[in-house]
């Protein structure tokens, strides 16, 4: 997950800048092929590989359960992902060929429309969670993730419960943590409908409209929202919670799942 460098600390109060050994997070390019074809190029963290290839391969529409998976098979030391459909790629799924999905969750992340159309779903959840809920939850998420505390340069995103985390990923992406926790539901056949999801980073509107596809009804960040994320929100039936820290928080969409009386 990360490395170790030799860098040189500077400090206000010192004349000369401390030399010392500090944590730096890993970076790596995984190529999918799927069927034969280079599909897409992932920039991410160099773990938990096999629920990123997944969950990515579910959000972009190719796949919609498990039994769609013949073999994946991974070259680490290559940075290839080999994947065997049941069926070969549509042509919407085929136009996604050869791009390169960045880390930087900006520029580099292309959108399209059509694949989101077919793929991001309106969310019909009745879970309801408290504010008390929700800022323990994210309090957990943070105390959560090791690799963050080492090296400050990974974002970070959780299946939970209202009470609880249940699963949790990491990544120099933050969409890619999202599509690992789709892939883990997929794995391993998760029930989605008492669940909502954690969030470290900024809700961009790809952000929302992965966790529409998986079929997440709450989503819960420390950081804040974008205007066409919350367009999104509300019309896909997902409540956004933003700006999570201490005792405070921002409810923007879908507040009937936010209940103020029962804390």
């Amino acid at each position: 997950m990360d490395v170790k460098r030799i860098i040189h600390r500077y400090t206000a109060a010192a004349y000369h800048p401390e030399k010392k050994q500090d944590r730096i997070v890993r970076e790596t390019p995984l190529t999918m092929m799927v069927n034969g074809e280079e599909f897409a190029t992932l920039v991410c963290s160099p773990i938990d590989l096999e629920e990123l290839v997944i969950g990515f391969l579910a959000s972009e529409g190719l796949i919609r359960s498990m039994e769609e998976i013949r073999g994946l098979t991974l070259d680490r030391d290559k940075g290839y992902a080999y994947v065997e459909l049941s069926h070969p790629p549509s042509r919407t799924a085929a136009a996604h060929s050869k791009r390169i999905v960045g880390s930087c969750c900006g520029k580099s992340r292309q959108f399209y429309f059509q694949s989101d159309a077919r793929t991001a779903k309106t969310v019909m959840s009745r879970l309801q969670v408290t504010p008390a809920q929700c800022i323990r939850l994210i309090r957990k998420l943070q105390q959560a993730s090791e690799a963050f505390h080492q090296t400050g340069g990974v974002h970070n995103a959780a299946l939970c419960t209202p009470d609880q985390l249940l699963i949790s990923y990491t990544d120099i992406g933050r969409h890619n943590t999202l599509d690992r926790i789709y892939g883990h539901c997929l794995q391993h056949r998760i029930s989605l409908s008492d669940k909502l999801i954690t969030f470290s980073g900024r809700v961009s509107s790809e952000v929302l409209l992965k966790t529409a596809k998986i079929g997440i009804g709450i989503l819960l960040s420390k950081s804040a929202p974008t205007d066409l994320a919350l367009d999104l929100a509300e019309d896909l039936g997902i409540t956004v919670c933003g700006f999570i820290r201490g005792e405070k928080m921002n409810v923007y969409t879908h507040g009937e799942r936010i209940v103020f009386s029962q804390q």
